[in-house]
């Protein structure tokens, strides 16, 4: 494509009113979740006379479920060095060749997870007058996958891909740098990248790497979640593209950030003279990263190329691994085997994957001068004595795919594990370990023990107290100079009966009754032991710590403690437990029912041995006299509690919940003069009745007519028809009256109510 004028403002308007029509069809066939963006880059080529050729490359992930590439992208170019800038072009490029898959550079050796990656390139023709200010190529798109690690909201993040024709690039008829190679699609967690990066300049001009930060463009309006202008500059298409500056995308920091966005040990990074991206990346996922190359000619910058690309870092599996059991594993390729003792090792092979292994061979040194090959999956190998030799497993040999393993085996003499224990059988006490391990190599150097009860040690000769009895297996483990473990575990028998009879607490005070438990602290002593205790009052007990409640009096205890094999000690307390005399609370009142007219009671002590008293009457009185009155100012439930003391000084309580019930007066009159005169003018209720709900009167005449009716208990009849009418005659009447007592009780009165005049 050769262009060579802007077109008019009108042609404008109307491209982009035809492209919008087309947009909104696009929308509905492809739903528009276009998560699919994984990079791309622009580059140039300067034709003379002030003709450019610009090729953009764009990359999608083919398995995504986002739109297609676009048939025609929205590029537009702006003139300025600073912001505004002036829009020179809005082009609508066509898809100049793909989409093509691109094939990755894989490695032959490792089974590596299916990704797909497309690219479609747009190529275009421009005149740019040669001036003193930059022009800006720009195409942008939303969006990138959600999946992506290192940046924050990547699906509603979209990507710009732009680049600056400088006027020093104009001046010189500059043509930019091209990447030599396409990133690799997949990455191996856990394995150097060693991806190189680099480009050629055309005009040989010196070229700077680095990483730097990928561009946003576009937003999520037109989808089908988030209304709008598609071809705004927030849209999903913006048309045209929209000018500088340009927002960068928003790393995950301080975890990820534009020098650093794949983490790594070590770090992911870029060498800037060759371009080489070396380290190790730790974290399976996706990544986006920015790659800036800049091209210098005699010190002055002419552009800057920059790729916006999507690595994939993700779990791969070696084809094959050469791997076998080893007591040390030095790194993924170097074993090392101890055999103490015996010159024969049998070897454990744990190489995988095996349906992919067609040849091993075992190769080894096993005598001075003398190498063998063995071809046994697993063999058995015997060597001339002690020393070290070294040998292969070589998996697929001659093979792309294969691997080895590098084995050292080491030949050490034997080692044997042994200890002996002394302890007194009978009486607890520490027990005394002696090592008697041996060495061919002359030097022990660890000694790890377990005594059977979670309890461990590391010297050499140690003594321990046993804290629990029983069959204790005893484990010594013993290291040589050279390595070499051996173990041995004895079994101790021990029961002995405690040296020192230990109860807690030391001595009993209390009041009648007084229940005491008496933990026995001794050790060591469990259920096996036989423990007989007596506890001073013609009572005994068979158990380890027992509870025992006493009477008044002083009373001396003693245990009699026997171990399972027959080992016997004592220990007795003289005048240990003393239990003080006690009262016994209690009282009697009248009347024995209370009311709101009768809330006066008189209690009554009928205590014992009690020379002291304390009555509490619920939250409104005390008392201290023997034999006291109480007048209660409130209905309901209330709570007496008597204290008493016994000259000891121990106390009793006795608690008695008292129902003061609510009780209702409620008068009704049988006649009543309703003339005004300020004597007698209601039919109305009196007396006391707090507390009643539910209230309802009702005044009939003898023709059965309701005449009158009211819920309010203060509120009379006047002798007018609803108390509003004209006065009724003189007679007769009847009423009707119920309600509810303050206890849910229901109430209903009937009578007859004269009206006088």
């Amino acid at each position: 494509m050769h262009i060579t004028q802007p077109r008019n403002k009108k042609l404008n308007k109307l491209i982009k009113h035809i492209a919008l029509i087309l947009f909104g069809v696009f929308l509905v066939a492809t739903s528009m979740e276009a998560k699919h963006i994984i990079g791309g880059e622009i580059t140039y080529v300067c034709n003379g006379n002030d003709s450019y050729t610009f090729l953009m490359s764009v990359y999608r992930d083919c398995d995504s479920d986002g739109a297609p590439f676009d048939p025609e992208a929205a590029i537009a170019i702006y003139r300025g060095n600073n912001s505004p800038y002036t829009m020179v072009e809005n082009l609508q490029i066509p898809i100049s060749s793909g989409p093509d898959n691109i094939n990755p550079v894989l490695n032959p050796c490792m089974e590596i997870p299916d990704v797909c990656v497309e690219e479609a390139t747009y190529e275009f023709t421009v005149t740019l007058p040669d001036g003193n200010e930059s022009y800006h190529i720009v195409y942008q798109r939303c969006c990138r996958n959600n999946t992506i690690n290192n940046i924050i909201n990547p699906e509603d993040t979209g990507a710009t891909f732009t680049i600056e024709l400088t006027p020093e690039a104009q001046s010189n008829c500059n043509n930019s740098p091209v990447f030599n190679d396409f990133p690799p699609i997949v990455i191996c967690a856990g394995m150097d990248i060693d991806f190189d990066h680099s480009a050629t300049d055309p005009d040989g001009d010196q070229l700077v790497y680095s990483f730097c930060s990928p561009v946003q463009g576009g937003g999520v309006l037109g989808t089908q979640d988030n209304p709008g202008d598609p071809l705004a500059c927030n849209g999903v298409m913006p048309t045209p593209a929209c000018p500088p500056p340009f927002p960068l995308v928003n790393f995950v920091a301080p975890t990820y950030t534009e020098d650093e966005p794949m983490g790594g040990d070590p770090i992911v990074s870029i060498d800037p003279v060759t371009g080489l991206i070396s380290g190790v990346p730790d974290v399976q996922g996706q990544f986006v990263v920015g790659v800036c190359v800049e091209e210098y000619r005699n010190g002055v910058l002419l552009s800057v190329v920059s790729r916006d690309f999507q690595f994939n870092v993700l779990g791969c599996t070696p084809v094959v691994n050469a791997t076998i059991d080893a007591d040390e594993i030095v790194d993924e390729q170097n074993f090392v085997i101890l055999s103490c003792g015996s010159n024969t090792v049998n070897f454990i092979n744990e190489s995988i994957q095996e349906q992919n292994i067609d040849v091993f061979e075992w190769e080894f040194e096993t005598g001075p001068s003398t190498v063998e090959t063995f071809n046994q999956w697993e063999p058995t190998i015997e060597f001339d004595g002690l020393g070290t030799y070294n040998g292969t497993l070589i998996l697929n040999p001659g093979t792309q795919c294969g691997d080895t393993a590098f084995i050292e085996v080491n030949i050490y003499p034997d080692i044997d594990a042994d200890f002996s224990f002394v302890y007194d059988t009978c009486v607890s006490a520490p027990v005394d370990f002696t090592d008697l391990s041996t060495t061919g190599s002359g030097t022990m150097t660890n000694w790890d023990w377990n005594f059977g009860d979670d309890s461990t040690s590391i010297e050499t000769n140690p003594s321990h107290l046993y804290m629990v009895p029983g069959d204790l297996p005893v484990t010594l483990i013993v290291t040589d100079i050279n390595g070499c473990m051996d173990t041995s575990t004895q079994t101790i028998n021990y029961y002995p009966v405690p040296a020192l009879v230990v109860i807690q607490p030391t001595d009993f005070i209390g009041c009648e009754p007084l229940c005491v438990t008496f933990e026995n602290l001794s050790f060591p002593i469990d259920s096996t032991y036989d423990v007989i205790w007596d506890f001073g009052d013609s009572t005994t007990a068979n158990m380890v710590s027992p509870v025992h409640c006493y009477e008044e009096g002083i009373y001396s205890v003693s245990v009699d403690i026997t171990s399972p094999i027959g080992c016997e000690t004592e220990a007795s307390w003289d005048n240990w437990v003393t239990v003080l005399g006690s009262p016994t609370a209690g009282f009697d009142y009248t009347p024995t029912e209370l009311n709101n007219f009768d809330n006066t009671a008189y209690f009554t002590d009928m205590s014992l041995e009690a020379v002291q008293w304390k009555w509490i009457f619920d939250e409104f009185g005390t008392s201290i006299l023997p034999d006291p009155e109480f007048t209660f100012p409130d209905t309901g439930l209330q709570v007496v509690t008597q204290i008493v003391y016994h000259e000891s000084g121990c106390p009793d309580t006795a608690v008695v919940n008292l129902d003061i019930k609510p009780e209702i007066r409620y008068y009704i009159p049988n006649a009543f003069t309703p003339n005004f005169d300020g004597i007698n003018d209601f039919f109305l209720g009196t007396g006391v009745f707090g507390g009643i709900t539910n209230f309802n009167m009702t005044i009939w005449n003898r023709w059965g007519e309701l005449i009158y009716e009211t819920e309010d208990p203060f509120e009379g009849w006047n002798g007018r028809k609803k108390n509003v009418g004209s006065m009724s005659p003189q007679g007769v009447y009847v009423y009707i009256t119920t309600f509810t007592g303050p206890r849910g009780e229901p109430y209903k009165l009937k009578g007859f109510a004269t009206l006088l005049k």
